[in-house]
C-alpha cells in the first residue's frame, strides 16, 4: 500500500527566481552541493520537459542512494509544478515505487515549496524515507541562499 511523505518548506526568493533553479538543477546542483552531488546527466529529453529521463550520481556521503535514474511525467510551468518517478536506482531496492512532486507557490515576497513523494515500501521493515526529506528540505534550502546571492 502507498505511502505519502509531505513537507512545507518557507523560502525567500520569488517564485518565479526558485522555480528558475529548480528548472537548471543539472548545472546548478553540482556547483551547490559538490558534498551530495557527482553528476546529473540528461539521456532523454531536454532536461524540464515530460518524457525527460536524468541519471543523477550521488557522492559517498549520501545514505543508502548512489544512483537514480528519473523520469519526469508531470511538467506544468504555469503553475511551477514538476512530478518525476525513480525508474532504476537503489532506492528502489527499499521503495517499490517511488514518486516525487514539486510545486512552488507565491507567498509574500517569498514563496512556499510543496514537496510530496508516494512510495510503497519493499517490506514493513524498511523505515520511512524520512532522508530523503532532510535532503529535501536542506537542498530546498541552500538553493534558495544561492539564489539570493546570484
Amino acid at each position: 500500500m502507498a505511502s505519502k511523505l509531505e513537507v512545507d518548506v518557507e523560502l525567500k526568493s520569488s517564485a518565479d527566481k526558485f522555480w528558475g533553479g529548480i528548472t537548471a538543477t543539472d548545472e546548478l546542483f553540482i556547483k551547490i552541493f559538490p558534498e551530495q552531488y557527482k553528476s546529473i546527466e540528461i539521456l532523454e529529453g531536454d532536461g524540464n520537459n515530460v518524457g525527460t529521463v536524468r541519471l543523477i550520481k550521488f557522492n559517498e556521503g549520501m545514505p543508502i542512494v548512489k544512483f537514480s535514474k528519473e523520469k519526469i511525467e508531470v511538467a506544468d510551468e504555469a503553475n511551477k509544478l514538476v512530478t518525476y518517478s525513480v525508474m532504476e536506482g537503489d532506492i528502489l531496492s527499499y521503495y517499490k515505487t517511488f514518486r516525487a512532486t514539486l510545486q512552488v507557490i507565491p507567498k509574500g515576497d517569498g514563496s512556499l515549496v510543496k514537496w510530496s513523494v508516494l512510495y510503497d515500501k519493499t517490506n514493513e521493515e524498511v523505515p520511512e524515507p524520512d532522508f530523503v526529506k532532510e535532503t529535501a528540505i536542506h537542498t530546498f534550502k541552500g538553493l534558495d541562499e544561492y539564489l539570493l546571492k546570484n
